[in-house]
């Protein structure tokens, strides 16, 4: 079992771009109450500095492996996406910039550490993780399959996962490419 929340983060993040067998430049969404992380209840207590250890471990990762990190914003932003502007370059921006206690911890974190940071009002990501059901799926590609992670908490946090998949066109006899699943 591993100790910290870095840690925690990274096995959960390495599980499930694993799982989900992601390609470099594909994009995995997160969400997290820092609150939930620390054992409060979500909105009501986030924690800028578990936020950089979670974000640290998140960009990390997705950095190192070619795929772009998105982070969910709260509910104060209408769960906006922040991203990197490589990552979707021909969509539409919204103007905001994310503070702890409206739009997050964790958003904040990746607004200050992204190197040409945009605020998107959604996105369709390949993956996602949720970090104390902060409810990613509205960012999700369709169609979403979850994923039940055996790295599933973060400090006190329940974490789930999903990948994407292609739609199934065709009937019951159609072939599929089992590449794709």
């Amino acid at each position: 079992m591993t100790n910290t929340i870095y840690e925690q983060t990274k096995a959960a993040i390495c599980e499930l771009c694993e799982r989900a067998k992601l390609k470099e430049g594909n994009i995995v969404v997160v969400g997290c109450s820092t609150s939930e992380v620390v054992g409060s209840v979500i909105g009501t207590n986030s924690n800028y500095d578990v936020a950089g250890e979670i974000f640290n471990a998140l960009y990390d990762y997705t950095k190192e492996n070619g795929f772009y990190l998105a982070v969910q914003c709260c509910e104060h932003l209408n769960r906006a996406i922040i991203t990197e502007r490589k990552a979707v370059p021909f969509t539409d921006c919204v103007n905001v910039v994310p503070q702890p206690k409206a739009g997050g911890s964790l958003a904040t974190q990746a607004y200050k550490a992204f190197a040409d940071p945009v605020a998107l009002e959604d996105i369709k990501a390949d993956a996602g993780l949720d970090i104390g059901l902060t409810m990613i799926g509205m960012h999700l590609k369709k169609v979403a399959v979850p994923l039940r992670l055996k790295n599933h908490k973060i400090g006190e946090a329940l974490v789930t996962g999903a990948r994407t998949r292609p739609k199934f066109i065709g009937g019951v006899r159609a072939a599929y490419n089992e590449d794709l699943l």
